[in-house]
């Protein structure tokens, strides 16, 4: 009975061994490390296809060379971001580093080989001995799944620097078309101005206007110079950042932006749950569940081997002059007679700890992001719509009537003049109204999907 028992420990043995082997050679990502599901997670919350792998350096230049050849759209410019952003690259590479410590952890320790000969005048002993970490060998299983589970970590991180990139864009793209508008807004601003300016000036020495007058509409048009002046500036910086997210640089033909900001959607979103969504397929999130998955087994493992140091077994065998040789096996086990592991213990307790409490911090911050985004992109599309429904027809409007007055010779130059302005000034505010409404709609898509929060992630 007791040699059935024996036996029937022995395979169970060897079946633990044979499937911690098994699940080495199962462990390990994708061939295309992971790029393809990141590519999946960020094309669902995007809504347009990602491709992170390119199949080869000539296929990418090609793509990248069609999407420059037509004026960029929020969607391209997001499509060419994502293919030739070098930081982008950069951080993916941290994939294939979660990647290697994944295959690592399914692989055992090399084995130690001893050998050692003592000699008495004509004798002999020579002891041979082949050690393997048989500790390392019953813990992997668990070792795979704590280190699958930080690859998994890795991918949605990943996929969220893949949104955080895309947002970035988007907004670059918006700010950039918006200040092009403003540019060429101000050019027709100074050129009005320019003419007014001359105007009064011939009027003023004529006598028909007054100094003051003359004086009014020569700062108008010094002013409309210096708006002019920081509207090019703004153009070409906004223009060079959204050049810097796209990765151009060298020989890169410039990219073309179209004239004008989109129109307004026709309604704004009305999410449902909003909150609850976001916590369900925010990545930032989901990245800290997974943390705190690991942690947890990573702590359970440390508690079931804090007091196996090490636990060694293989073949030994001993030779001595006029002896048979002797085989057998060794088994090493090191006492842990000064370290019963309770400092491992409490500092896997602490880091299990910290993810917990890291992962109740993002999630406040996905609810308190998401409010705060909806009500910035509900604000900016009421103001914007407001300008375009009210303001700016208004404006014409009264435009109009001033035209009419003046043809009519019931209004003077000086208030046909001023109501010019009044109504650029108008314009002008109705394009960063549109402006900021697309700018918070990409922050809002951001908020919702992937999660802004970059204090947490440069914490990691």
């Amino acid at each position: 009975m007791k040699a059935i028992d024996m036996n029937a420990a022995r395979m169970r043995c060897v079946a633990a061994a044979l499937g911690a082997l098994a699940l080495a050679g199962c462990a390990g990502p994708a061939p295309d490390g992971g790029l393809g599901e990141v590519s999946t997670l960020a094309a669902q919350r995007i809504g347009q296809p990602v491709k992170l792998d390119a199949s080869s350096r000539e296929a990418a230049e090609e793509q990248v060379a069609q999407l420059l050849a037509q004026p960029l759209t929020a969607d391209s410019a997001v499509q060419l971001a994502l293919m030739n952003n070098p930081g982008l690259k950069a951080s993916l590479g941290e994939l294939g580093v979660a990647g290697s410590e994944l295959v690592q952890a399914g692989r055992l320790r090399n084995p130690s080989i001893g050998f050692g000969r003592i000699g008495n005048g004509a004798d002999k002993e020579i002891d041979r001995s082949v050690i393997f970490d048989l500790a390392g060998l019953l813990t992997m299983p668990v070792r795979v799944n704590i280190e699958q589970r930080r690859f998994e970590q890795a991918k949605l991180n990943a996929a969220a620097q893949v949104l955080r990139l895309a947002s970035e864009t988007r907004q670059a793209y918006f700010v950039a078309v918006a200040a092009a508008q403003s540019a060429a807004f101000a050019d027709q601003v100074r050129g009005a101005a320019e003419a007014s300016s001359e105007l009064a000036e011939r009027m003023s020495r004529t006598g028909n206007w007054s100094k003051l007058d003359q004086a009014r509409e020569r700062a108008f048009f010094d002013d409309a110079l210096t708006q002019q002046a920081r509207a090019r500036h703004e153009a070409v910086a906004s223009r060079e950042q959204l050049a810097r997210l796209l990765g151009l640089w060298g020989d890169r033909p410039a990219f073309t932006l179209p004239d004008r900001l989109p129109e307004l959607p026709a309604a704004p979103l009305e999410p449902q749950n909003a909150e609850g969504s976001a916590l369900a397929q925010r990545l930032d999130v989901l990245a800290a569940r997974r943390d705190a998955e690991a942690s947890a087994a990573s702590l359970g493992l440390t508690r079931t081997t804090r007091f196996i140091n090490v636990f060694e077994a293989g073949y030994a065998n001993k030779s001595a002059s006029g002896e048979p040789r002797a085989n057998g096996y060794e088994v090493t086990l090191e006492l842990p007679l000064f370290d019963w592991g309770g400092a491992r213990v409490a500092r896997a307790e602490a880091l299990y700890m910290q993810s917990v409490h890291r992962t109740a911090d993002v999630a406040v911050r996905a609810r308190s992001e998401v409010r705060e985004a909806y009500s910035a992109y509900r604000t900016n599309y009421d103001i914007a719509r407001h300008y375009r429904d009210q303001v700016v027809p208004l404006r014409k409007q009264i435009s109009d009537e001033v035209l009419l007055r003046y043809n009519g010779m019931l209004a003077s130059v000086f208030e046909l003049l001023a109501d010019a302005r009044d109504q650029l000034n108008a314009v002008n505010a109705a394009i960063e109204a549109q402006r900021d409404f697309w700018l918070a709609e990409a922050r809002l898509q951001d908020a919702m999907h992937g999660g802004a929060n970059k204090e947490q992630g440069a914490a990691q």
